[in-house]
């Protein structure tokens, strides 16, 4: 397990959201920082932590987005070559991120079109970037048919489940893969224990779970049903962003395999 930190932008400024609550117009805060973007990525740098990812939370083509553009560009150029971005990422503006300093950028909207994936979309980002660089976020929430992919800010529902299978289908693709339990997204709720335990069973390329992390005991439960096989990111549990998990004791955790 690696710690896979996180820089949300929201309205240009560091924010952690309740992830259901993401729409055009509102959104449910549980954290405002006051230090901008690259003050986040200087500490990951100092910390050695590589694959955190920045997420611009506004819609592409907005003035907020813009916002965040201008912030993940500041954390970019402090931390050059550690840090993942995604959030309206397509071909034609995706190489300036990289070129601005990701190691990778993030995309889903863009490769899902009328709920299905679009495989000439994905070959377009994959010539634009390049596969060693492309994590495909496969975010998702629980139906009674399983958890399905959603897009769009988490706003609409596709027509893909995420499993085992269709992980193996696009890992031809992607570098890594990001996946939000968008549910218990920003709740500090506990883990999606069903969800956990479908992804530790694949054993393909690097997966990152992101979705509920409250305490060291759902880390225990993330390395058990998991198989040790998934990265973590942790947001609003953190204390970083007002949680009540010491950052520096997370990073003991994972690095020294600590029951905290």
């Amino acid at each position: 397990m690696e710690f896979r930190p996180c820089i949300d932008l929201h309205g240009g400024k560091v924010k952690q959201l309740v992830g259901g609550s993401l729409t055009d117009r509102q959104a449910k805060e549980n954290f405002v920082s006051e230090q901008d973007a690259a003050f986040y990525a200087r500490l990951y740098q100092k910390d050695g932590i590589r694959g955190g990812h920045i997420i611009l939370l506004d819609a592409a083509g907005t003035a907020q987005y813009e916002q965040d553009r201008r912030q993940a560009f500041l954390a970019l150029g402090a931390y050059p070559g550690g840090l993942q971005v995604g959030g309206g990422m397509m071909p034609e503006r995706a190489p300036r991120f990289i070129e601005a300093g990701a190691s990778h950028v993030i995309v889903t909207s863009y490769v899902f079109k009328d709920g299905m994936i679009h495989f000439d979309r994905l070959k377009k980002m994959v010539q634009a970037v390049g596969r060693e660089r492309l994590v495909l976020d496969l975010s998702c929430r629980r139906t009674q048919s399983g958890y399905v992919v959603v897009t769009d800010r988490w706003q609409k529902y596709t027509k893909e489940m995420v499993t085992q299978e269709l992980l193996e289908r696009l890992s031809d693709y992607a570098d890594e893969f990001l996946i939000h339990a968008v549910d218990v997204e920003g709740r500090v709720s506990g883990i999606e224990t069903e969800l956990v335990k479908m992804l530790g069973g694949w054993d393909g390329i690097p997966v990152t779970y992101a979705g509920g992390v409250s305490s060291f005991a759902d880390l225990d439960a993330l390395k058990t049903y998991g198989k040790d096989r998934l990265h973590v990111t942790i947001g609003s549990a953190l204390d970083l962003f007002g949680g009540s998990m010491a950052y520096e004791k997370v990073l003991s955790y994972v690095r020294q395999d600590e029951r905290i």
